[in-house]
């Protein structure tokens, strides 16, 4: 809680919880979390990221958060020069490919692996911002 309240107060890197309603005496459950980070003034890209826990998978839970997230993003910093997001992930994940399409970022190219840290060849999708 302490990073999250940190990263908030630098101004670069947003966390959001993803909630869903449910009945009875616990009125929401946890079933992921978007983050917007490496935001800077007059930087024209950002990155996103989301996690779905395991039983809300399927139901278009990233999809929605992330489209979410999108605007907040765009409405928030638009002013400030972000031009676009890029969402990555790696080669393998379909699942991960699916909700970037679902949600307009455009495949743009594929990463090299770069370990320890990114053992594998990645995915960079990208979405830009449009005028109204």
């Amino acid at each position: 809680m302490q990073a999250q309240q940190r990263d908030w107060a630098t101004g670069e890197r947003f966390g959001f919880a993803v909630l869903e309603a449910r009945p009875g005496p616990v009125c929401e459950q946890l079933v992921g979390s978007v983050v917007l980070k490496e935001v800077a003034s007059g930087k024209p890209a950002a990155e996103v990221g989301y996690w779905t826990a395991a039983h809300a998978r399927g139901r278009g839970v990233a999809p929605r958060a992330l489209e979410a997230l999108t605007n907040w993003a765009f409405d928030t910093f638009g002013a400030d020069g972000l031009e676009r997001l890029e969402l990555l992930h790696q080669v393998d994940n379909l699942a991960s490919c699916r909700v970037a399409q679902k949600s307009r970022y455009g495949f743009d190219t594929i990463l090299p692996a770069a370990p320890p840290s990114f053992p594998r060849d990645g995915h960079l999708h990208i979405r830009r911002r449009t005028s109204d």
